[in-house]
């Protein structure tokens, strides 16, 4: 069986194309970069509109497949933002009616953990699911992938681009902060704000520049907002680790790619005695790879949808997914 997914969540329009055994045949994606401020839904929007159609023919060219060979569609149904879902959404509706193939809408929280627990081998993991607009921790129990902790007010990924933005950094700023830590000399501390096994992270952002009007240097302040934003991620994990019973942690989303948090979650891991996982960079970041993966997960273990049921979903939690691929 051949699947392929449309992922439109957010920046990126990707799509992924994967067989029966889970090999990843394509992945290709493009992802909008606006030219000034943030990102603006509608353009993001209008961005994915005028690149799908390439970018699904990149992926049959790369895989050497052709629309034939598709048996089944799916696309990421939620979370994220609505204008950019519904071109995901339409893309595959019309792909589904024109082949006469089935769809399937899928979680893209629930996408990440599939795929980086497939490519990384680990069985039963907690997932830090840090990217731009989502901040988790998420773990498997009754049937479902339950959230054990979560961010009270911003993604850790949307933190940092709007702080970035506001430093003057420009958008997409979580590399920028990576680069500019490593030069940074010395820690400033900034508000910790760890409740139980959330966090929130407004009184951060507000510190941090508060920092740059006192004429602290810029890798200063990235060095500060670095250690303190990962070392609050990695003690909730730690703490929803405890709670539940787990020796395993996966990383995934964006923000998994920042070789500083990896650090960071690998100790924690390592002094518990557990392991840590963390995927290729390309299925880190949204793609469309994954979500190939879960629908062809969710439709070999019995999923059927009607096109009336891919209505999308912008506020889609990670625990209204029935997990019917897991015993």
């Amino acid at each position: 069986m051949i699947t392929l997914g449309i992922e439109g969540t957010a920046h990126t329009l990707g799509v992924g194309i994967v067989d029966s055994d889970h090999n990843v045949l394509a992945n290709e994606l493009d992802m909008f970069r606006p030219k000034n401020g943030g990102l603006h839904p509608r353009e993001a929007a209008n961005h994915h509109v005028d690149v799908v159609s390439r970018i699904m023919q990149q992926a049959f060219d790369v895989s050497g497949l052709k629309p034939k060979d598709i048996d089944v569609i799916s696309f990421s149904m939620g979370p994220g933002l609505g204008p950019c879902l519904r071109v995901a959404a339409t893309a595959a509706r019309a792909f589904s009616c024109t082949m006469g193939i089935p769809i399937v809408g899928v979680n893209h929280c629930v996408a990440h953990v599939e795929i980086g627990r497939a490519l990384c081998g680990c069985d039963d993991p907690a997932l830090l699911y840090a990217s731009g607009g989502n901040t988790q921790v998420i773990a498997f129990a009754e049937g479902r992938y339950r959230i054990f902790g979560e961010t009270q007010d911003i993604g850790i990924g949307n933190m940092l681009d709007k702080l970035g933005r506001d430093l003057g950094m420009g958008f997409y700023a979580g590399p920028t902060f990576e680069k500019l830590a490593k030069e940074g000399k010395e820690y400033h501390e900034l508000p910790y704000s760890v409740k139980g096994m959330d966090v929130a992270f407004s009184g951060l952002m507000t510190a941090a520049l508060a920092l740059q009007r006192k004429g602290v240097p810029l890798e200063d302040i990235a060095l500060s907002v670095q250690e303190t934003a990962y070392a609050m991620l990695t003690e909730v994990t730690e703490r929803a680790m405890a709670h539940i019973g787990k020796d395993e942690v996966l990383l995934g989303g964006g923000v998994a790619q920042n070789m500083r948090l990896r650090e960071m979650v690998r100790e924690m891991a390592e002094a518990r005695g557990a392991e840590m996982y963390c995927p290729d960079r390309r299925f880190c970041m949204d793609n469309g790879a994954m979500i190939a993966w879960l629908g062809s997960e969710m439709y070999e273990s019995g999923v059927r949808m009607d096109i009336a049921d891919t209505e999308i979903n912008q506020r889609f939690r990670t625990d209204e997914v029935e997990v019917t691929w897991r015993s």
